[in-house]
């Protein structure tokens, strides 16, 4: 039986645009669909999230086995695989928040007027990094300190936890398309961790970086944590 390989997507847009690669995403991935290619690694099936992302993503890895002239699975989507909708919570809670920490409204007054000012502009700071504000969101949502009307955390944790990649009966080595956190509740399942470590694990995996298991029965083996060989220089190692 093969391992599991779930491979976080590659670096996204805009905040306004996130889901879908930039340019330095679309090369991310690219390289590493080179790099599996280069050292042999072979997939009995492949599987992804509905997430435009995280199939561009695929797209591209897929691509490079298409240029190289080596066979590559059938891609099988799957909601399971999505990330949690960070949008969405924002839109929600990020008003209730306002009015109730200054600090907060403060910091969220910020990070909108740095997003006006980017202008679209894909390298600006304000896409490239998790501010405060982001944090502070994620675990107000986590937490449910506030009403909110989609998924729970523990909802989203449940949900990628039963989508359950078919590698018993694969025969062979299975590649999973997906975003930080799913992989990190994946990993959290194999260490026997949950909540707030498990947000810490998403929140360190580079863009393309790979996470491999190895499911035994229902026994999980960690083998491999945000590996990224093929991103050989700082400017190709991004988180966002």
């Amino acid at each position: 039986m093969g391992d599991i390989y779930f491979v976080r997507h590659g670096q996204a847009g805009t905040r306004e645009e996130y889901d879908s690669l930039s340019n330095l995403g679309r090369r991310q991935a690219r390289l590493l669909g080179e790099h599996f290619v280069s050292q042999g690694m072979s997939f009995a099936r492949a599987y992804a999230g509905t997430l435009r992302r995280q199939q561009e993503t695929a797209a591209e890895v897929r691509a490079a086995y298409e240029d190289a002239g080596v066979a590559f699975p059938p891609l099988a989507v799957e909601t399971g695989w999505d990330e949690f909708d960070f949008h969405h919570i924002y839109e929600e809670l990020a008003p209730l928040m306002c009015a109730d920490d200054p600090e907060f409204r403060r910091e969220f007054e910020e990070v909108s007027e740095q997003r006006r000012a980017s202008a679209g502009a894909h390298d600006a700071e304000v896409h490239r990094r998790w501010r405060p504000s982001d944090t502070k969101v994620v675990e107000a949502w986590a937490g449910a300190r506030y009403p909110y009307g989609g998924e729970s955390w523990e909802q989203f944790c449940s949900r990628v936890a039963a989508c359950r990649p078919a590698a018993e009966e694969a025969g062979g080595n299975v590649l999973v398309f997906t975003s930080a956190t799913p992989t990190a509740v994946w990993t959290g399942l194999a260490l026997g961790i949950d909540g707030t470590r498990v947000r810490r694990l998403a929140g360190v995996l580079l863009n393309t970086s790979y996470t491999a298991l190895k499911l035994r029965g229902e026994e999980m083996l960690l083998l491999t944590f945000n590996a990224a060989p093929h991103l050989t220089s700082a400017e190709l190692r991004t988180r966002r």
